[in-house]
């Protein structure tokens, strides 16, 4: 009897029966990516599979938009302005992130990469 009460005082406390903790909250990480000279900089950001990612993103001097199709991300941002959005990096991979304005050609040349390692 005692030992089932220990079990279920385990398990109320937030231990499995192997003794270990519940699994942390997610890691929060920032970055602030400035546009600009059809450039995103920086253009290469790493995360942890889980980790809640929060993007600030200044156009310097021209409206564009920031992509990444793997996580359906589409903001557009207007010359001078900021727009922060936050999403959950919830598969591992490489993804492309890029400017997607079918307007100026040269957006296409404005990439960048998201590296999201798993657990």
């Amino acid at each position: 009897m005692r030992g089932r009460l220990i079990l279920a005082a385990l398990l109320v406390s937030g231990f499995d029966v192997a003794g270990s903790a519940q699994e942390q909250p997610p890691n929060r990480r920032e970055f602030d990516i400035v546009a600009e000279q059809y450039r995103f900089t920086p253009n290469r950001l790493e995360v942890a599979q889980d980790d809640l990612v929060k993007i600030t993103l200044r156009s310097a001097d021209q409206p564009l938009s920031f992509a990444i199709d793997a996580y359906r991300i589409v903001k557009r941002v207007g010359a001078g302005r900021t727009v922060a959005f936050e999403f959950r990096a919830d598969r591992p991979g490489t993804f492309a992130f890029y400017c997607s304005m079918a307007s100026d050609d040269r957006c296409k040349d404005m990439r960048g990469t998201l590296v999201v390692t798993g657990r």
